[in-house]
């Protein structure tokens, strides 16, 4: 099999593809490979066994990542919990994987990365296994009651109760008022969990190049925002990508409120399911909250291939380290600290 590879950003056949394609996703979408290359400065690329000037019928969208600290590598894709081969079956994955192996050891990159969603290790020769987490999804084509009461009674149920009672409201839109009070929260969020904040132009480049794919939901009570959550859609499924809040107002049920808001409105415009993201594995807080959903939960499977076993994964010390140092810096500082951090971590 001959191989090419393609710009996915200038190439209108890969937007073709992932149109009608089963298995693409909104990570497929050119507007999420913009918004990686504009922010982040990755390089997307498109491998296909299509010759030019034919439509394709397959490819793997992958971005190049060139940094002085992490280092050389491709990785299918950045920031995004799954993102399957748009493949025909095991032997094209075996062609694929070969090529990419070849590319990797000429380019010397530090590794490549797959993210598949169904993909097992038959077809990725050479490549190992270097990472699980849970997905959960939930599906939104039952009646509304018998998704409500899949809720858990205590946790979900009673907190949405609780919310409506407490008069809050929730709005949906992109505007930059909505993507400001977002942003604060999301701060808020990541400092107390020790994380760094994605950069704000990261989200204003996915509005821009996404459009009315992406939404930001907000929860208020007594007009400020409590809660507030990023979804993004692609044809029949809704992807729950960032959710943040105010802990002072947790005792409200901001969020369980904002998620069923969420189902109602993705079940009206015709949603099958929605996807609630990856979990960390030792995560048991977050997959606990996602399964009091009745949400259905499978294992994702990374993969690598790491010429001379270089792709190392950073240490439980170093995580460990970064944590502690994000914790005491002010919220203005993360901010500009996560302008620095992520071009480096796709």
């Amino acid at each position: 099999m001959e191989l090419y590879t393609i710009d996915p950003l200038v190439d209108n056949r890969w937007e073709d593809l992932v149109c009608r394609h089963p298995k693409a996703s909104l990570f497929h979408q050119r507007g999420w490979l913009e918004a990686l290359s504009s922010t982040y400065g990755y390089e997307p690329f498109v491998l296909t066994s299509a010759s030019p000037g034919k439509p394709l019928t397959d490819g793997i969208v992958l971005c190049r990542i060139s940094s002085w600290i992490t280092g050389r590598r491709s990785v299918s894709l950045p920031f995004a919990d799954h993102c399957e081969p748009l493949l025909n079956g095991t032997e094209d994955g075996r062609e694929f994987a070969n090529w990419l192996r070849a590319e990797c050891d000429r380019e010397r990159w530090k590794y490549i990365e797959l993210r598949p969603l169904s993909w097992d290790g038959n077809s990725l020769d050479q490549m190992k296994h270097t990472g699980s987490y849970y997905l959960h999804t939930l599906d939104v084509t039952r009646p509304l009651e018998e998704i409500f009461r899949k809720f858990h009674k205590d946790s979900i149920q009673r907190r949405i109760r609780r919310a409506e009672r407490e008069g809050l409201t929730c709005e949906t839109g992109r505007a930059n008022q909505h993507l400001e009070e977002f942003y604060r929260l999301l701060s808020i969020t990541r400092r107390r969990q020790q994380l760094v904040p994605q950069p704000r132009t990261w989200f204003q480049n996915l509005i821009e190049h996404l459009g009315d794919k992406i939404q930001i939901r907000l929860a208020r009570k007594d007009g400020v925002a409590i809660a507030a959550m990023l979804t993004l859609k692609h044809r029949p499924s809704v992807v729950y990508k960032y959710g943040c809040s105010d802990a002072r107002f947790h005792n409200l049920g901001g969020m369980p409120l904002l998620f069923w808001r969420l189902v109602e409105e993705s079940k009206a415009w015709g949603a099958e399911e929605i996807d609630f993201g990856r979990s960390d594995l030792d995560n048991g807080g977050l997959i606990t909250f996602k399964d009091r959903f009745g949400t259905d939960r499978k294992l994702l499977r990374y993969f690598r291939y790491s010429p001379g076993g270089r792709g190392r994964r950073s240490s439980a010390w170093e995580s460990r380290a970064i944590r502690q140092i994000v914790s005491i810096l002010p919220i203005g500082v993360l901010g500009s600290a996560g302008r620095v951090f992520y071009k480096h971590m796709g």
